[in-house]
């Protein structure tokens, strides 16, 4: 009977658990001069071949930098100076000069500030407002060192706002979010819009991304699992919890985390299991279950493709050209002091479940 116990139970592990995906980088970045953190993607939409990946040197000033890449991996810029920059984030649209431009935020942890450039096919341009972009003013110590950022439009009127994570906080309000426009000379300034989310109290929050069209933001508490709420900091529901999800199944810390959507309002949710000498990265449904929009606790598929102890992951469903057709997963790869691109086909279609791949 122990015996027939044990098949059982090693049978429902089995067929609960899908097993891991090998998959294999297109190609790598050149490596960072010191420590290479996270990863953004600017998608360029006059010429998506001609598309930017922005990655962090995270080392205080004056050798902290912004690293600006092709989609062949090479460097096309290098902008220093920046005091251990962290965690960087990309946005479309930004009402600025009477005009819009896209944006590359940085945080800046050693500052307690954000850095802020615009961006287009010629690399970035910094728009930072000067001594009106810090973060955690009534903080001090780990509590006012911005780490983790993720950028959120909202659809209806098209304000911009950084949603930021530091160091350390406390149990409740965790998270600050600002709201990112132009302080009347071309510049960006931000302004604390709110303090909110839960944190488990063990580890930290670095991790950030949001879905723009759903309104949504996710977060990794480290050590714990993926929490999510509402990103509009005006909605009735804004600060409660809607999920949390990503609680098992983890060798090491939740790191990155990147959405890959869909037009339909379909997708996947990843996130980054931080494992020294090959990550893995687990995929959840972005819409949940039928019925149940903010249960993201099924676990479809879980790939790996080489790249030691990732910190940052980025992910876009825009094709990006023949080489990335259906789109781009960028993972941080330690080791390397680099970034290694994946193509989306290659999550999608190796092993099984097969994921969708059309826009």
């Amino acid at each position: 009977m122990a015996r027939l116990k044990w098949i059982m139970i090693s049978v429902l592990c089995l067929v609960g658990t899908p097993s891991v995906v090998d998959i294999r980088p297109v190609l790598a970045t050149e490596p960072a001069p010191d420590d290479a953190d996270d990863p953004a993607i600017w998608v360029n939409a006059r010429n998506p071949e001609a598309s930017l990946i922005v990655g962090t040197n995270k080392v205080k000033a004056p050798d902290g930098a912004l690293l600006v890449f092709g989609l062949d991996g090479k460097t096309r810029q290098k902008i220093s100076g920046l005091d251990r920059p962290n965690n960087v984030d990309v946005e479309y649209g930004l009402r600025l000069s009477g005009g819009e431009v896209d944006i590359v935020v940085a945080t800046e942890r050693l500052q307690s500030r954000l850095r802020i450039f615009a961006v287009n096919e010629d690399g970035l341009r910094e728009v930072t407002s000067a001594g009106q972009t810090r973060v955690f003013a009534d903080r001090s110590g780990e509590q006012a060192a911005p780490m983790g950022i993720g950028l959120y439009k909202r659809p209806r009127d098209g304000a911009i706002f950084a949603i930021v994570a530091p160091k350390n906080g406390p149990r409740e309000g965790y998270l600050g979010q600002y709201r990112l426009e132009d302080d009347g000379t071309g510049r960006v300034k931000a302004t604390l819009v709110r303090y909110f989310g839960s944190f488990s109290g063990v580890g930290e929050i670095e991790a950030v991304a949001v879905d723009d069209p759903l309104g949504f933001v996710y977060y990794a508490d480290e050590e714990s699992g993926v929490r999510k709420y509402h990103a509009d900091p005006d909605h009735p529901e804004a600060a409660r919890e809607l999920g949390f999800f990503a609680q098992d199944g983890f060798q090491g810390h939740r790191e990155g985390i990147a959405i890959y959507q869909r037009r339909d309002g379909t997708g996947y949710i990843l996130c980054a299991d931080q494992i020294a000498g090959s990550s893995e990265y687990h995929i959840y449904r972005r819409e949940g279950e039928r019925g149940q929009p903010h249960n993201h606790e099924r676990l479809l598929k879980v790939v790996r493709g080489g790249a030691d102890a990732t910190d940052g992951l980025e992910v876009t469903s825009h094709p990006l050209g023949r080489r990335f057709p259906t789109g781009l997963l960028v993972a941080m790869n330690s080791s390397g002091r680099n970034f290694l691109l994946f193509q989306w086909e290659q999550v999608a279609m190796t092993g099984t479940p097969r994921l969708r791949r059309t826009r």
